[in-house]
């Protein structure tokens, strides 16, 4: 798991790696274009021409190393420096004496019409702007970017894209580099989880420069990247005399007239989640169905015949989810009010129960520390209200857990997992192909059957959204993303686990 942090924490970690190393900040410099040199080699052969095009701060100076060191790897490299100003930074300076000394002929940009013509086999460096960028991009620099944007040659962006604020929502007017890559140092950046910076940022990678350790790993920050779940392992190791009963009793609260499906699917997905015992709770209709699709499940129904209206005794059982399919009738309102009061154990509440929430928002004070909830963005936001942009709608995300000390799961492409102390976890598996009926279903299931075995519900819900996205993701290689159903995800998750679990 990556910490996220600010563009000043990453400065501050600058800062102190010279101090400690006793070297100059020319010789980091040198150090962290040589990662993204040795990155760009084995991305790109020497046969495609290279453009370099740098600003007149420190990105301009990674970018300028870029163009000594591919020189001297082979490759046919021509520089050009946007003088949007005279101040130029010392260490930029530097590299740009030391590239004209070995005969590299550097080419400045005053005007416009200075700006090179790009073969669409070219490989164009950005090095204008990094993270540290703190206004809008005008001027010469302006239409430098939109110049390279009216290109079609690849692009590589040094630490981010260009006129893209790293911890802040950038205007959507903006002049803002498109990337074909993105070379992150140290860390990842706020930017890289929001939706409207997607075709900004093309594919991105973080590379480690060796920043100082001890800075790193005692830093405190709220965002994290979940790349890995394996240091939880041992919360989900079997041992040899183990039983059943030591993997909790969960109770799927799920279905309605026509969406019998969804307690079937989130049924399934919760045994494939580990959990010793499972009872589906299921309106009266559901009853044969359920025994039929899922024989490993023992099965209660409700007096009502196609809806949930009443609670059953919640004695025995470790977890509790409900909301797949359940609708937002008058009686099935009442039901899920009564169950907020008599619930004492972790609790996963998905879809209708959410939009009951959302109807009766009176009974978000009812919710026990802790729950588990799984919103979509348009459940989010009728739970809690739209937002600007997706900036703020995160803090809008961290600020509501920590009122209401809940976990949220606001579900999406890298999505995320608000905890009740304040902390936001951005998940890496998943896919476009995960966007289908059932999905969300799926999901339910999985948190819900941790959640009966793993008394921390935040790694209940961190490592059940890793291990959805990454069946998703072995799903995709074998169906292909626009031809997977719901069904798939559950196939793959034993080997999701395994891999997830390194077990």
């Amino acid at each position: 798991m990556l910490k996220i942090f600010s563009s000043k924490q990453i400065r501050e970690a600058d800062r102190l790696t010279i101090q400690k190393e006793s070297i100059p900040s020319v010789d980091l410099m040198e150090r962290a274009a040589g990662k993204c040199v040795d990155w760009f080699t084995n991305v790109y052969s020497t046969d495609r021409p290279v453009i370099v095009i740098a600003g007149i701060g420190n990105n301009g100076g990674d970018a300028l190393v870029m163009a000594r060191k591919l020189s001297e790897r082979g490759y046919s490299v021509k520089s050009y420096v946007v003088r949007f100003s005279e101040r130029f930074s010392e260490d930029l300076q530097i590299n740009l004496d030391r590239l004209t000394d070995l005969g590299h002929e550097v080419t400045y940009i005053l005007e416009e019409k200075q700006f090179p013509s790009i073969s669409s086999d070219t490989i164009l460096i950005d090095g204008l702007f990094g993270s540290g960028l703190n206004r809008k991009v005008d001027g010469l620099a302006e239409l430098c970017i939109r110049q390279i944007n009216a290109s079609i040659a690849e692009v590589v962006s040094i630490d981010m894209p260009s006129g893209l604020f790293s911890d802040q929502f950038t205007n959507e007017s903006a002049a803002v580099i498109l990337a074909s890559y993105t070379l992150s140092f140290q860390s990842p950046k706020m930017a890289f989880f929001i939706p409207e910076n997607q075709e900004f940022l093309g594919e991105w990678k973080v590379l480690d420069i060796g920043l100082d350790s001890g800075f790193l790993s005692a830093e405190e920050t709220t965002l994290h990247f979940v790349d890995a779940v394996d240091e939880y392992r041992s919360m989900f190791e079997r041992n040899k005399f183990d039983h059943k009963g030591h993997y909790g009793h969960a109770i799927i609260m799920a279905g309605s007239y026509g969406k019998i499906g969804a307690a079937v699917l989130a049924s399934k997905a919760c045994l494939r989640g580990g959990v010793g015992r499972l009872t589906a709770f299921v309106p009266h209709l559901g009853y044969s169905i359920m025994q039929t699709s899922v024989p490993e499940a023992m099965c209660v129904v409700d007096d009502y015949d196609q809806f949930l209206g009443e609670v059953p005794s919640l004695e025995g059982y470790t977890a509790v989810g409900i909301g797949p399919g359940i609708g937002v009738g008058k009686k099935t309102k009442r039901m899920l009010r009564d169950l907020l009061s008599k619930v004492k154990v972790n609790l996963v509440l998905d879809a209708d129960a959410l939009n009951i929430l959302s109807e009766n928002k009176d009974y978000l004070k009812s919710l026990p520390p802790n729950t588990i909830l799984t919103p979509h963005v348009r459940e989010f936001e009728r739970l809690f209200g739209s937002s600007k942009n997706s900036f703020e709608r995160v803090k809008l995300l961290r600020d509501v857990a920590v009122k209401f000390k809940v976990i949220i799961v606001l579900k999406g492409a890298n999505t995320a997992i608000a905890s009740a102390d304040g902390r936001v976890f951005f998940n890496s598996t998943g896919n476009p192909g995960m966007a289908t009926a059932g999905s969300g279903d799926v999901l339910t299931g999985i948190i819900t059957g941790f959640s009966a075995y793993i008394q921390d519900p935040l790694v209940a819900a961190i490592s059940g959204v890793y291990v959805h996205g990454l069946a998703g993701d072995y799903s995709a290689q074998s169906q292909g993303q626009s031809s997977m159903i719901a069904s798939d995800i559950i196939a793959n998750l034993g080997k999701a686990t395994m891999k997830a679990f390194k077990f």
